[in-house]
């Protein structure tokens, strides 16, 4: 009988994963075993590479040593990438393709700009001591370093820091003409950097002869000048074979700073450099001291390059660019141009001598080292152009650069608007007092307000209130949208202070702007070139005197801002700016912390723009525009209206005095010749100047004297 509390207990069955599991957890097991067996192997073979003590101390260096080039090999390779991408393509850098004969306006030759360059010459038809001088003062371990001379290097960066940094420079002859070749002028440790991949890359490709030729073919010489062959034949009229130990010692010197030591700009200091070059012909054991001496005391002479020297070179800058536009626009096949410009060689050197003269005269008083200034006829024509005190030191040119802030000079664009868009007339009222758009809240230069003024009186004293209330009314954007129609070319924010030339302008631009209200209103873009024609007198471009010009502003609205312009020059911030018999009319500008002070205006002769401030930005000592600027301005137009008819200006009541003319001889004979005005030069203009004023003042006071033995004052006798 079966015991009813008995049950069968039910006998499990195997699984496999049960059998996995084991085989898993076993494996993992034997796994785990043998990783700590290999770690006990692997420390008992690395034990017999323990070290201690000042053992150690040299292994560690020497492995973090190892660490750290393996990651400067990577940095240097991710560096190296610009190179290759250089050198992909296998092309140099281009010259300036194009050969450029300028002319002024009445057809002389006044400068070229473009490429002299002639490779023909073999290295080996070179001089020897043209070579050795190069050498000697570039790299004189040229021919025993792979493109980079480690040695040369840390010497350079010794005597630099001793304080004698002319003897010999810190790249290689390899390293200068990677430069040449690939890259630009930039100063920066990433031009550096690739500049030596380049250089590394050159010796690999070319030889140390082939190098060299390359070097003397395409470095810069100065002059306009690729290559010592072209530089020989420009400043020492002789082929490069010909030249002497003295002239080679002088092209060997360009080499560093072609622009400053070019003989026909400092013919001293391309001397001084020559001798340093044969100091170190000397020192590098190229030659003794006995084969250098007769070159010490008979240093090369240049060709008279006067000429070039006292082109209007900032003027030439920018007309090359100009007309490089026109020649590509143009697909031209031939490189050589003649170009017909507008500028008059004579009113050159009157704005030169104006803003030279009293760039000096008031450089120390008030901390003031550059200007520029832009002059074009009523119709745009540009006449003269500088762009600083020496082309020679710097070539940066200013007067074309839109980097600098207008101040005041920029509210003939919100007057010129509220005319257009409220219909005012500066007789209009308007009340001086605290104005503020949000937190922004300006102030007058005096810091105080007049009340009640009109239109004229706020523009001819320059109130500051009066133009932002302007700016209210008419909106910003309209005002800048007419500053842009009138002649400025750069794009600037419109901010709150726009009303008082808070906007990027240049001394060009601010010409052409002005040029508006000279031209009756219409739009007078200036403009320097008037016709181009090949080598061979076949025509590129030729201006079109009577094209049609886009009116900017109504007869009614030129002749307001003319007669207000006028109150600036008679009785505002623009006194000294006024000329004897002569209409003019301007505005002068002064930016925050005086860093820019402006004049800008015009007669019926001439339009002019003049910009003083310093290249690096830094306050002036308190200059405003109504000094400097405007004497500058003043100097100009009294140089330049000599000797000519004055013409009028639209809406200003101003009659000029008439010229007395002797009557002819009766029997005479009369014939009409068109000839040029006789040229005065900027002393002997200034001088006439002063004497026609002694003159006019002896005549009105009635004390002219006829006594033989009068003694003339100073400035007549000088004349």
């Amino acid at each position: 009988m079966q015991d009813p509390f008995y049950t069968k207990e039910k006998r499990k069955k195997t699984s496999s994963m049960l059998a996995a599991d084991a085989w898993l957890d076993s494996s993992l097991y034997e796994f785990g075993q043998s990783l700590g067996r290999g770690w006990t192997r692997f420390q008992d073979f690395m034990s017999i590479f323990h070290v201690s003590g000042f053992k150690r101390l040299f292994v560690e260096i020497v492995s973090d040593g190892l660490s750290f080039f393996a990651i400067g090999c990577v940095l240097m390779v991710a560096l190296a990438v610009p190179a290759f991408d250089a050198t992909a393509t296998g092309e140099f850098n281009k010259a300036e393709d194009y050969s450029v004969v300028f002319l002024d306006r009445y057809g002389a030759e006044i400068g070229r700009r473009g490429i002299r360059s002639d490779d023909s010459v073999a290295l080996a038809d070179m001089p020897d001591y043209l070579i050795k001088s190069t050498l000697a003062t570039e790299d004189r371990r040229f021919y025993d370093h792979f493109g980079i001379d480690v040695v040369g290097t840390l010497r350079a960066i010794v005597s630099n820091a001793g304080g004698d940094s002319g003897t010999q420079g810190g790249s290689s002859i390899t390293q200068q003409l990677a430069k040449n070749l690939f890259l630009s002028s930039e100063r920066t440790i990433e031009r550096k950097v690739i500049e030596a991949f380049l250089a590394v890359w050159l010796e690999w490709h070319y030889s140390k002869d082939e190098i060299l030729k390359l070097y003397f073919d395409n470095a810069y010489m100065g002059g306009g000048n690729f290559g010592v062959v072209a530089a020989s034949d420009y400043y020492f009229g002789k082929k490069v074979q010909d030249i002497s130990l003295a002239e080679a010692a002088m092209l060997s010197g360009l080499f560093k700073a072609p622009t400053r030591y070019a003989p026909h700009v400092d013919l001293a200091a391309a001397r001084g450099r020559a001798n340093l070059v044969l100091s170190n012909l000397v020192a590098a054991g190229f030659l003794t001291e006995g084969q250098v001496t007769a070159a010490r005391r008979h240093p090369a002479t240049p060709i008279d390059r006067v000429a070039d020297a006292n082109s209007p070179n900032y003027f030439l800058d920018w007309a090359f660019v100009e007309a490089k536009k026109l020649i590509e626009a143009r697909n031209h096949t031939t490189n050589n141009f003649v170009v017909r410009t507008t500028i008059d060689t004579t009113l050159q050197k009157y704005a030169e001598e104006a803003v030279i003269s009293t760039v000096r005269e008031g450089a120390e008083q008030y901390d003031v080292e550059q200007a520029a200034m832009v002059v074009t006829d009523t119709k745009g024509a540009i006449r003269a152009m500088v762009g600083g005190t020496d082309y020679g030191k710097s070539q940066f040119n200013r007067a074309i650069v839109s980097t600098r802030q207008p101040g005041s000079a920029y509210k003939i664009f919100v007057y010129s608007e509220a005319f257009e868009q409220l219909g005012l007339t500066p007789s209009d009222m308007i009340t001086d007092r605290p104005v503020c758009i949000g937190d922004w809240c300006p102030q007058n230069y005096g810091r105080s307000y007049k009340g009640t003024v009109t239109l004229a009186s706020a523009f001819s004293q320059s109130l500051n209130t009066v133009p932002v209330t302007l700016s209210i009314k008419t909106g910003r954007d309209t005002i800048a949208a007419l500053s842009h129609r009138m002649g400025l070319q750069a794009d600037y924010p419109v901010t709150r202070s726009l009303a008082l030339g808070v906007a990027s302008v240049s001394v060009l631009d601010m010409t052409s702007s002005y040029a508006v209200l000279a031209n009756d209103g219409y739009k007078t873009p200036a403009f320097g070139i008037t016709r181009m024609t090949t080598l061979s007198g076949d025509p590129v471009f030729d201006l079109d005197p009577d094209a049609p010009r886009e009116r900017i502003l109504s007869e009614t609205t030129v002749a307001n801002m003319n007669y207000m312009l006028r109150g600036v020059v008679t009785g505002g911030t623009g006194r000294r700016a006024q000329v004897p018999g002569v209409p003019a009319l301007g505005k002068s500008g002064t930016t925050s912390s005086y860093r820019d002070a402006w004049f800008c205006g015009f007669t019926g002769n001439y339009v002019a723009a003049v910009w003083f401030g310093n290249d690096d930005y830094h306050p002036t000592n308190n200059l405003t525009g109504g000094n400097l600027p405007a004497m500058a301005w003043q100097k100009f137009m009294a140089y330049a209206h000599t000797n000519i008819d004055i013409k009028p200006v639209f809406g200003v009541d101003f009659v000029p005095e008439q010229t007395i003319i002797a009557d002819a001889d009766a029997d005479g004979t009369d014939t009409d010749i068109l000839e040029r005005p006789p040229s005065l030069t900027p002393e002997a203009a200034r001088k006439l100047v002063i004497l026609a004023n002694m003159f006019k003042a002896e005549r009105e006071t009635g004390s002219i004297t006829t006594e033989a033995s009068a003694p003339l004052p100073t400035a007549v006798e000088e004349l």
